[in-house]
Formats: C-alpha cells, sequence, structure tokens
C-alpha cells in the first residue's frame, strides 16, 4: 500500500506518548495489570487516551494535540492524577522510569492484541524484552519537506535527550553502568537507528519506503523502530529516545524544550543538514546512553570534542528567546536545573545506596510519579 500523503499540522504543535510501569505494591514487581486498569479507565472519561502496549505489565498514555506548555503540562497532570487513583483501586502503582530494575523478561505475558501477537512471532524473545518504556514527542508540520529538515536537523541534538531523559540505570537487578540501558533494548531490532538521509518528501516516499515496501520488510511507518520518524498520518515528526522520565512535570519541560529547539532550527538558520553529519551520530548517541550528562559529544560540523553538559546549557541560551516566544521559559528552567543537578538514572542510583536494594528504587520512583518527592 502506497504511503498516505503528509497530513499538514499547525507547525510546532505538541502531543507527548508515555509508556507506564505497572507494579505490585506488594513485592514492586512488574504487574500483568493492564487488562484490569485498561477496563477501570474506560468506565469514565480519561482526560486523554490509554492504550494497552506490547506485554501486560505496560500502559501507554498520550495527550491531545496541544500548541503550548502550559495546557500540555495541566492534560499530563490530570492524566497521573487519574491513573493514580485507577491504580489504588486496583492495588497496583503506577511509575515511570525506562526499565524496571529487576523484573524477569521471561515472566512477562504478550498483550492479547493481533498487532503484538504477530510481534512476537516474528521477534521471538525480543518482544518480551521489550518491556521498557519510553516517552515519544510529536512535533507538528506543515509539510512533509519541514518534517525531514527537522528529522535531520535534530540529529545533532538526539543525545540531549537520551542524557536528560536517561532513567534505566539498572536491568535484571544489576546497575548496567549505563544512563540509558533502555535503548539497548530497542537498537536489537533490524529497523531501528537513524533514518536515511532524504531531505524531500517525495523522495523520501518514492526512492526509499516504495522500495522498502516492494522487499515485504515493511507495510507501514509503524515498522521503522528509528530514533526519530516522520508520521504522515498525524503530519508530525516523533522523537523516540527518550526514556520515560520519573515525573510528568520533567516530560512536559522534554518536549516544551524539543518545541523551543525545532522554532530555533526552524528560524535562525543554522547550517543545513548534511550526510556526514552522522559520521558521529553513534558514537554520541553512545556517549549519551552511557555517561548521561558526563558523556562527551562530537560537534558533526567542527569535530571538536563537546562536554553534554556544557552543550546542552550553551543550547538552552540559544533557544531561550524561542522559549519565551512560546511561553514555556519555565520548562527551560527546568532543564536548566537537571542539567546541573543530575538526570533520574542518578537519582535512582542514589535511592538504590540509601535504601539499599532495588526494591527501594521502585518505591521512590512510584513516590515521585505520585508528586510526593522533590524532582
Amino acid at each position: 500500500m502506497p504511503l498516505e500523503e503528509f497530513k499538514t499540522s499547525r507547525s510546532l504543535s505538541l502531543g507527548v506518548e508515555l509508556e507506564l510501569q505497572l507494579v505490585s505494591l506488594n513485592d514492586f514487581d512488574l504487574a500483568a495489570a493492564s487488562p484490569d486498569m485498561i477496563e477501570l479507565l474506560r468506565r469514565d472519561p480519561f482526560p486523554g487516551t490509554v492504550t494497552p502496549e506490547i506485554t501486560e505489565s505496560m500502559i501507554e498514555i498520550a495527550t491531545d494535540v496541544q500548541t503550548e506548555y502550559p495546557s500540555l503540562l495541566a492534560q499530563l497532570q490530570s492524566m497521573r492524577d487519574v491513573l493514580i487513583q485507577a491504580g489504588d483501586r486496583l492495588n497496583v502503582g503506577v511509575c515511570g522510569g525506562g526499565t524496571h530494575p529487576f523484573q524477569l523478561w521471561s515472566e512477562q505475558k504478550i498483550y492479547s492484541k493481533p498487532r503484538f501477537q504477530g510481534l512476537s512471532a516474528l521477534y521471538g524473545y525480543l518482544a518480551k524484552q521489550f518491556t521498557i518504556f519510553g516517552q515519544h514527542v510529536h512535533v507538528g508540520c506543515t509539510s512533509g519537506d519541514e518534517a525531514m529538515f527537522l528529522l535531520h536537523a535534530l540529529n545533532r541534538y538526539v543525545p540531549h535527550f537520551i542524557a536528560l531523559s536517561a532513567s534505566s540505570p539498572f536491568v535484571q537487578g544489576h546497575d548496567t553502568l549505563f544512563n540509558s540501558a533502555r535503548l539497548n533494548s530497542v537498537f536489537a531490532f533490524p529497523l531501528s537507528g537513524r533514518a536515511p538521509f532524504v531531505l524531500r518528501w517525495e523522495d523520501f516516499v518514492q526512492d526509499y519506503f516504495a522500495k522498502m515496501e516492494y522487499t515485504g520488510v515493511v507495510k507501514s511507518m509503524k515498522d521503522f523502530y528509528w530514533d526519530i520518524r516522520p508520521k504522515p498520518e498525524y503530519g508530525t515528526i516523533e522523537l523516540r529516545v527518550c526514556d520515560t522520565p520519573l515525573s510528568v512535570e520533567h516530560a512536559a519541560a522534554l518536549a516544551a524544550y524539543l518545541q523551543a529547539l525545532c522554532r530555533y532550527l526552524l528560524k535562525d538558520n543554522e547550517a543545513a543538514p548534511a550526510e556526514d553529519d552522522y559520521l558521529v551520530y553513534n558514537y554520541n548517541r553512545f556517549q549519551a546512553c552511557r555517561f548521561g550528562l558526563d558523556g562527551t559529544v562530537v560537534h558533526p560540523k567542527t569535530y571538536e570534542q563537546i562536554s553534554m553538559r556544557e552543550d546542552i546549557l550553551a543550547t538552552i541560551r540559544r533557544v531561550q528567546p524561542h522559549a519565551d516566544a512560546l511561553g514555556s521559559a519555565p520548562a527551560l528552567e527546568y532543564i536548566y536545573r537537571i542539567a546541573h543537578e543530575g538526570n533520574d538514572a542518578s537519582y535512582l542510583r542514589r535511592e538504590y545506596a540509601r535504601r539499599g536494594g532495588v526494591e527501594g528504587m521502585v518505591d521512590a520512583a512510584l513516590q515521585r510519579f505520585r508528586g510526593d518527592a522533590s524532582p
């Protein structure tokens, strides 16, 4: 089936999706509670959408299309409050975090939905290992060409979002030494990584997607697990590298940072993206996953070695006028604070040391999602 036309959206509009953990309040392990949770949530109006994910210990929530940071934040907070109330009725905790620190993939149950069952049949054990949790941010584009420009212009800033959102330091009960171990699981899929370097939507449709479809490898854009991918049915690009943060306030700030950065890229005429920018892409991505804010990245144009933290702080200064114009200056202040004080991976490691175990980490994540812990 040919790829649909790129739907025109309001430039810089926003939508946020969060994959969330469902946790037993008895032992803090993941709970196969999504069927019960979704059934309960369907009984009353929900301030957004909630859908199942590939295993039964996950759900995904999504906001409406938003244009401003304050309304985005308010909707995420409303959804959080409803989720917490529903979880309390089921004795199930809801929290963020890119990985659950000690769940066993072999014990997860694939959600009873044809697409998920098909993915399980295709990918085997990788499907259950995909019990990982990410934040996806959609940014509205006025055309397919604008979408492809932003997709590639953002390549230099992808490490920022990995480092700022990183919240998956533990896997299977052990410290991985990574800030974001979640992205290692994503990279195992054959259609992950980065999009091909194409700047015109027509060329992407005819010279790339049509050929991929002809091979039988893909049927739709959902088959690509790229770090950033175009979504023609929404008229957006979708950033997919973020771990799910521990709070919705953190999630909203990341989305607003992306919005301000896209406005800067569209209006301030940075050097045009080029295919050679990707020479350092995987290295920079690894640095962000492994070391978070303490990593070092290579500038794709000058090949200068840059401190991740300093690069983020310098970018905040550059995009500040755009955040002011968008009404999202408080979000940029939140990002500034994370860059100075540390990301969620650092917080979880501190809680592990303070509480003496992985169960304590989960309890800390549950409290932070409820808003009971300071950022």
